[in-house]
């Protein structure tokens, strides 16, 4: 069966939550699709009112056409593919537990916030709190992979305790503060301080970092095993990770300031 298709027909007047539009919440509506309630800022719209709808397989969706007002894109999903051309804006892919969303274009904040499983690929740009909480929760980023093909803003991984953060360009400050544990590779450039009051979880920066806190300790050049094996699971999820394998690595350990377990691999200088 062919895909469920969204066409946008012109850019939203205000700030859209498409929540609605996932396979799981899909299945469980009646009435026709354009006719679904899209929560505003202000005046009220329905999907209809922004998108003409080609019937497909709902576990199946495409959305020929994004904006940086569409928010909440894949909240909570559990099953199916959601594939966007263009851009979306802030909180896509929060709390997912399955399935996969792809976006062509650049995504804005909290992208992936509180993610326990599932795929999230984003070709451009990632805004600041990739994968991080919301304010108040205890947890960001618990299971799954995202992979960045862009740079990544700041604070990306905060809160981290399982799973990957691939991201193909530079970070922003702060990457990977304060985590408790998974894994998160930059294949580009990082800036001031990663690892941040991190406790447990491994960050391995290819490019370098603007600057690293004094809390973390230098244990030397390393060639480990685990790093091989890191750098075939980036290429097995369809990740550039040679770049790992070719590049002697120094560890760092920390964050010492809260007798930290966790480690930051940076290239040897």
């Amino acid at each position: 069966m062919s895909a469920l298709v969204l066409t946008l027909q012109q850019e939203p007047p205000q700030r859209c939550d498409l929540s609605a539009l996932t396979a799981d919440r899909l299945a469980a509506a009646t009435g026709r699709i354009e006719a679904i309630d899209i929560r505003t800022t202000r005046t009220p719209l329905a999907v209809g009112d922004i998108f003409s709808v080609t019937s497909g397989d709902a576990a199946d969706i495409v959305f020929e056409g994004g904006s940086e007002r569409f928010d909440n894109l894949g909240v909570g999903m559990s099953t199916g593919r959601i594939r966007v051309t263009g851009d979306l804006g802030q909180r896509a892919g929060r709390g997912m537990a399955g399935g996969a969303i792809f976006v062509s274009g650049s995504v804005g904040v909290l992208a992936g916030s509180g993610m326990a499983g599932g795929r999230m690929e984003i070709g451009g740009d990632a805004g600041d709190l990739l994968g991080a909480p919301l304010p108040g929760e205890a947890s960001g980023m618990t299971g799954g992979v995202i992979r960045v093909g862009g740079s990544a803003g700041a604070r990306a991984g905060d809160r981290m305790r399982r799973g990957l953060i691939a991201i193909g360009g530079d970070a922003g400050e702060y990457l990977g503060s304060r985590m408790f544990g998974g894994t998160i590779v930059c294949l580009g450039r990082a800036g001031p301080l990663p690892g941040y009051l991190m406790t447990r979880g491994t960050i391995i920066t290819a490019s370098g970092v603007d600057s690293l806190s004094p809390t973390f300790i230098d244990t030397g050049p390393h060639e480990l095993v685990a790093l091989r094996l890191i750098s075939r699971w980036l290429t097995e999820e369809g990740i550039e990770g040679g770049a790992l394998s070719a590049t002697r690595l120094r560890r760092f350990a920390g964050d010492t300031a809260v007798l930290g377990k966790g480690e930051l691999f940076l290239p040897e200088a």
